[in-house]
């Protein structure tokens, strides 16, 4: 069974830390929204919102941890990020290879395992092995898995998980007939962790834009009217408590 395909019930934990909320999700995925606004309301560079935001994703990991997540997904850079000007993307790429060379170990001592989803293959060779080098420092570590989702696309996702199905349908291994969910569930890149339980979005846009289409399908969705640089651990709290506030049901009906 793919953690994806973890029961229901088995994917709420409850915590007891200080100050906390009674039931908190496993999984809880992030659209980082707002870091262009911020900067513009103050008359600042576009860097400046991105490296106030990068400050956020900090207290948000600290807040994670103390709550007792387990799973952290961020939308840290989508694949239609790469239409953005030359410049905002080499500061957001310079942002990244900066918090890898001076916070990872700051994560590794938190136990927090680091992992990439997308096509990280899109950067340059030298962040390409900075991100690697992350990924296998903070292999072991259990306590929180942070997922930073670069160069990320859900459909792109959907169909490089059923274009492996194909070949492997065209090559015999499966009949086409036998695809099931579970199975594109497993050739998803997440393969190897609950489906989001919580998705959080900030700025006030009500919508998932491109980000786990598949893997949200029945996750509880939080929009917030905060930019992502002013996130906290209030707002946190705030979607936490909102999270908790709510009926889940699957398709079903209440009991």
């Amino acid at each position: 069974m793919s953690a994806g395909s973890l029961p229901r019930h088995d994917r709420i934990v409850s915590s007891s830390s200080g100050g906390g909320v009674s039931v908190v999700p496993v999984h809880i995925a992030m659209i980082m929204d707002g870091n262009g606004r911020w900067a513009r309301a103050r008359k600042l560079p576009v860097a400046a919102g991105h490296r106030q935001g990068a400050e956020s994703v900090q207290q948000c990991v600290r807040t994670a941890i103390r709550q007792g997540v387990r799973y952290l997904t961020l939308y840290a850079f989508s694949s239609e990020n790469w239409r953005r000007s030359a410049e905002e993307v080499g500061d957001l790429t310079s942002l990244l290879r900066f918090y890898l060379r001076h916070k990872i170990n700051e994560l590794h001592t938190q136990g927090v395992r680091l992992r990439i989803i997308g096509e990280p293959e899109r950067f340059e060779g030298s962040l390409r092995e900075e991100l690697r080098r992350a990924e296998s420092l903070t292999l072991h570590n259990t306590t929180l898995t942070l997922t930073l989702a670069l160069s990320y696309g859900g459909r792109a996702d959907i169909v490089q998980a059923a274009r492996r199905l194909a070949e492997d349908a065209v090559a015999g291994k499966i009949a086409a007939e036998s695809i099931s969910e579970a199975m594109l569930d497993d050739a998803l890149q997440t393969s190897d962790m609950p489906d989001p339980d919580l998705v959080i979005r900030t700025s006030g846009e009500c919508r998932l834009s491109n980000f786990l289409l598949w893997q949200s399908a029945y996750a509880e969705l939080v929009f917030m009217d905060v930019l992502w640089p002013d996130f906290g651990e209030v707002e946190f709290l705030e979607a936490l408590s909102r999270f908790a506030s709510r009926q889940r049901r699957f398709g079903g009906r209440p009991a």
